[in-house]
């Protein structure tokens, strides 16, 4: 059985009673060289210990099993539970776990279920929970590489840099705590049913210390987060709606401009270095009793 073929996969369905479900954003593959080439880029081998999200009917699950020491796959949907048994029948190194990975304790799985392996993550995620799973992912802080097919405009966004119409929060939360790099576009066409959007593979090397030194990380998101909480507006202007209550707008002003920046700078133009200088001069006034 080929599962990238549209016949094989019709009448595994049918066989099955299966029925799409939109709210579980189900698009599988019907291109071969997608899944292979999505196991190529996590760098899965022998020594490698792979958690998947969402396997669909499994064809990224076969790749990544003929690579891999060991797979787990955490599906939500349990009406593909025993497609899965059938299409991986021959898989003796894959489990499939039945579950919300959402609700998950992912550190907690990596330790007991790949015990003795290198974890990565690797999935066609659902592109309903790509921000929370990339996030829950990246929390987990045990993965040695995050590899995933996601949305373009969400991958674009990971990636962007500053100043750029893409960037926002969660491009320096990706950046911050990993290495994130775009590695090819995948178009509508290699999936039934074909999503209305391009999709785009993309690779996450979580770092070992982050780019730059930071005293107070719930701080720093903080700053990062109010930065963004109104895009067209100042760094000031941001700053004042979440600290104008500690700090009036000429201490906010000093901030900026202590830190070598206008004080009329917009967030947006911002890398991980001026947010942490922007955070640390922040602490050091906030410390000083005005907290």
């Amino acid at each position: 059985m080929d599962l990238c073929n549209v016949n094989d996969i019709k009448a595994l369905l049918g066989r099955h009673g299966f029925r799409f479900s939109k709210s579980m954003g189900q698009n599988f593959l019907i291109q071969s060289w997608v899944p292979n080439d999505i196991a190529d880029a996590s760098g899965a081998n022998a020594s490698s210990g792979v958690l998947e999200i969402g396997p669909g009917i499994g064809p990224l699950t076969v790749q990544l099993a003929r690579r891999a020491g060991r797979v787990v796959s955490v599906e939500l949907d349990r009406s593909l539970l025993p497609i899965l048994e059938e299409t991986l029948s021959g898989c003796g190194n894959t489990e499939i776990l039945p579950g919300d990975v959402m609700k998950l304790n992912i550190p907690a799985l990596v330790a007991d279920k790949l015990s003795g392996l290198t974890p990565i993550a690797c999935a066609n995620l659902p592109y309903n929970i790509t921000t929370p799973a990339l996030t829950a992912l990246i929390e987990a802080d045990c993965f040695s590489a995050i590899t995933v097919m996601i949305q373009r405009e969400v991958a674009l966004r990971i990636c962007a840099a500053p100043g750029t119409a893409d960037y926002g929060a969660f491009s320096v939360y990706c950046q911050y705590h990993t290495d994130p790099e775009l590695l090819f576009d995948v178009p509508p066409d290699c999936f039934l049913p074909a999503p209305k959007v391009t999709s785009s593979v993309i690779r996450l090397v979580p770092r070992g210390v982050p780019p730059v030194p930071v005293a107070d990380e719930k701080r720093f998101f903080q700053v990062v987060k109010a930065s963004f909480a109104q895009r067209r507006k100042t760094l000031l202007n941001g700053l004042s709606s979440a600290y104008g209550s500690r700090l009036d707008k000429e201490a906010l002003r000093e901030v900026i401009t202590s830190c070598g920046l206008s004080a009329d700078v917009r967030g947006e133009r911002l890398g991980i270095p001026e947010f942490a200088a922007v955070a640390a001069r922040l602490g050091e006034l906030l410390a000083n009793g005005t907290d």
